[in-house]
């Protein structure tokens, strides 16, 4: 029974010590987040480069 023990307490400790998987979910997170504020900046500069390109083709006079 010892050595299940000492088992179970080095599995532990290895899985203590392994951050990849919170490492990932970091990174997910921050994509997560950039996306969203690109989205925000495209949402609400769109109309205004949309208006400013539609100025310009009416002063060409199209």
């Amino acid at each position: 029974m010892t050595g299940l023990y000492t088992r179970i307490q080095t599995l532990l400790a290895s899985l203590r010590r392994d951050e990849a998987g919170a490492t990932a979910v970091e990174y997910g997170m921050m994509v997560a987040l950039i996306a969203a504020v690109i989205v925000g900046i495209v949402g609400t500069l769109g109309g205004q480069v949309a208006d400013a390109f539609q100025t310009i083709v009416t002063a060409l006079g199209g």
